[in-house]
């Protein structure tokens, strides 16, 4: 599969996976104390895990539409598409693993590095041609 294909198919992937995580939590969502209250913690963590699949899905659609649209170096375009899944994979485990423990927050660097990684090298690809 083509690079900007895989990411077009992790982009829309990630967003049937937010609607479907969505639905799942929303089942709860009636509940004030639920998951500690809609202010707590854990409630947060899953709230920005649930809407990370709709927002590092999209940049993984852009991704995807970019490299259809201009030139990007192979080297480039493999580090930044490696970076672009870590980060999708990352972030909603990071997020849902630390509304269930705390500590797991301590993980964060990865998902956010690796998205800055893979928008930085295709910037420095793109520029280059």
């Amino acid at each position: 599969m083509e690079t900007r294909d895989l990411h077009l198919m992790t982009g829309w992937i990630a967003m049937l996976l937010g609607v479907v995580v969505g639905a799942m939590i929303g089942l709860l969502f009636h509940d004030d104390n639920w998951a500690g209250g809609y202010q707590s913690w854990r409630r947060r963590m899953m709230r920005l895990g649930h809407i990370s699949l709709f927002g590092i899905g999209f940049i993984n659609l852009m991704f995807g539409l970019t490299l259809r649209a201009v030139t990007v170096p192979d080297s480039h375009a493999g580090v930044a598409s490696v970076a672009f899944v870590i980060g999708m994979i990352a972030m909603p485990l990071c997020c849902f693993l630390a509304a269930w423990r705390k500590p797991f927050r301590h993980f964060f660097p990865v998902p956010v590095v690796s998205i800055l990684v893979g928008i930085v090298t295709l910037l420095l690809g793109w520029s280059r041609t």
